[in-house]
Formats: structure tokens, C-alpha cells, sequence
């Protein structure tokens, strides 16, 4: 429609119609948080995790790694991508994460199968480099993932999960925020966790509770037909 605006608008400005039709061009309405993004349940992030773990090459290692931060935090691409060495605190077991959008740092408890999943691949899978962010490239020049969308959806596709929609690293955020709905943790502190800086931020995903509010919702009245 916008496009159509303004080709019209040309139109008019150039003397090759007369009247400018662009005003009775009417756009589609946009409901704002109108799609449902995709996202797996508790037995598909399992099924995904394990068939990781079973890859014991240092991209495995290191995609096992990546998905245990993301299935246990959360988080986005870039914050994991962004993680440094110096960011894990392993005595106070600690993890230090800047937030990409905010640009805020949150420390969160380093969980056991996160915490395990890094060390392995720190130990026998990182290659020798000077980079200081904790996941590189398998293959030279060893610098930090540039994105996470193609591991993401080459490990869903090895242990057999097709979500209906989009299947990058979102889709974890997304499961780990209903999860959290679910045991009904208060959306402050879903939030705060998922690096948000204000709770309308965080309303979108109560949409993606779609079982929790079917059991809620209201009957449709009948509609009785009179003789």
C-alpha cells in the first residue's frame, strides 16, 4: 500500500493523472502482537539437547553448549555470542550477561548442565585463539559466531523437531518464558531474566501460553435459532 502511495503520488506530480489517488489507497490493518511465534515444548528442547550431546566433535561440543544457555536463559543471539571468558565467574559460579538490546549486565547463577556443557567445550573443543569471546568458529580464522540461526535449526533438524514456524535461536527465549508462566513466576521477574527493561515488554509472550488460556477462557454463548 505504501507502495502503491507513492507511485501514485508520482503519477499526479508528473502530470500523468489528474487527480492524486494516493489518499484513497487504505492499508491492511495490523494488530499489534497479532502472529504466534513458534516454540517447543519441554520433550523437543530435551530431544534437541540430547541428540547435541551425542556429538562429541568440538562443534558439538560447542552447539551443545549454546543450546543448554539457551534452553536454561533465554537468551539472545547476540548475548551468547557475546559472551566472554572473563564473563564466567566459576568460583562464585556466575555468569555475567550484556543485555544486546538494553546494553544493561545481569548476573545470573550459573546452572549445573549450562555450567558442565561450557566446560567441556572450553576444555576439549575451543580452539587455540586470542579471542576472548568463549564460542568460535570451528574453522580458521577463529573469531566469535557471526550468528546462531543455521546451528540452531541444523540441531533441530538432527533430532527430528519441525516447529511450525520460524526455528532460530528465539524460539528457545520463547519456551523458556511459558515455562516460566506456567509455575506462574511473577512477569517482573520473567523480565528480568529475559533482559527486559519494562514489563510491556514482556506481555507479548503471555500469548504463547495458549493452553493456560484456553483453560481459562470464557464459552461462546450458543446462538439459538427461533421457528
Amino acid at each position: 500500500a505504501e507502495r502503491l502511495r507513492s507511485l501514485l503520488r508520482h503519477l499526479y506530480r508528473a502530470g500523468h493523472i489528474a487527480t492524486d489517488l494516493s489518499p484513497h489507497i487504505i492499508a491492511p490493518l495490523l494488530y499489534a502482537y497479532e502472529g504466534v511465534p513458534s516454540i517447543l515444548e519441554r520433550g523437543q528442547i530435551a530431544a534437541v539437547l540430547e541428540s547435541a550431546r551425542a556429538d562429541k566433535t568440538p562443534a558439538g561440543l560447542r552447539d551443545h553448549a549454546i543450546l543448554q544457555l539457551l534452553a536454561t536463559y533465554g537468551l539472545r543471539s547476540g548475548e551468547i555470542r557475546n559472551l566472554r571468558i572473563e564473563d564466567i565467574d566459576w568460583r562464585s559460579e556466575t555468569i555475567r550477561v550484556r543485555h544486546s538490546k538494553t546494553g544493561a549486565c545481569s548476573f545470573l547463577p550459573l546452572m549445573v548442565p549450562a555450567g558442565e556443557a561450557v566446560l567441556a567445550y572450553l576444555r576439549s573443543g575451543r580452539p587455540a585463539t586470542a579471542a576472548r569471546e568463549i564460542f568460535i568458529r570451528t574453522r580458521a580464522p577463529y573469531r566469535k559466531l557471526e550468528k546462531l540461526y543455521s546451528l540452531v535449526r541444523r540441531r533441530l533438524c538432527d533430532a527430528g523437531i519441525k516447529p511450525p514456524g520460524k526455528c532460530g535461536p528465539h524460539i528457545f527465549r520463547h519456551a523458556r518464558a511459558v515455562e516460566m508462566l506456567r509455575t506462574s513466576v511473577p512477569q517482573k521477574v520473567i523480565g528480568d531474566l529475559l533482559g527486559h527493561r519494562s514489563t510491556a515488554s514482556t506481555a507479548p509472550y503471555l500469548k504463547l501460553a495458549t493452553e493456560d488460556l484456553r483453560a481459562i477462557a470464557l464459552d461462546v454463548p450458543g446462538v439459538e435459532v427461533l421457528a
